[in-house]
């Protein structure tokens, strides 16, 4: 199972596509592994650059994890109008479901500061009835 989401946020198009991971899982073991894949296109007329993230993680169970970094994957990626980054990520979690959000905080050749949203995309094992 894979889960898409897309969200625009001042010209930033923020794509997400996660994937359930079976061989870095182990349910008997209530670990579930997640990959997720990130595409962020500047469709606007400005150079932005990634400056840090924001993630909210939440389990089947209701319980939340917020993970907040500068860059992602190492990496503070700047973009000219019309280039896009992609990266791919993993999370894991505890129970069989679940579901990430959160932003990208960008800031403009200008100084101007502001924060792309990250649209909520699900986290699922494929056998695992939603």
């Amino acid at each position: 199972m894979s889960t898409f989401s897309e969200q625009v946020t001042r010209n930033v198009r923020v794509r997400v596509q996660s994937v359930y991971v079976a061989e870095r899982s182990s349910p008997e073991d209530s670990h579930w592994f997640f990959a997720y894949q990130v595409n962020l296109l500047n469709e606007g007329d400005e150079t932005v650059q990634l400056i840090s993230r924001h993630w909210v993680i939440t389990d089947g169970d209701g319980s939340q994890q917020e993970v907040r970094g500068a860059g992602v994957v190492g990496e503070q990626p700047r973009l000219a109008p019309g280039q896009s980054f992609e990266y791919t990520s993993a999370c894991p979690l505890t129970t069989a479901v679940g579901s990430m959000h959160g932003s990208y905080q960008l800031v403009t050749d200008k100084g101007e500061r502001f924060e792309a949203v990250i649209a909520p995309f699900g986290l699922g094992e494929p056998t695992v009835v939603h």
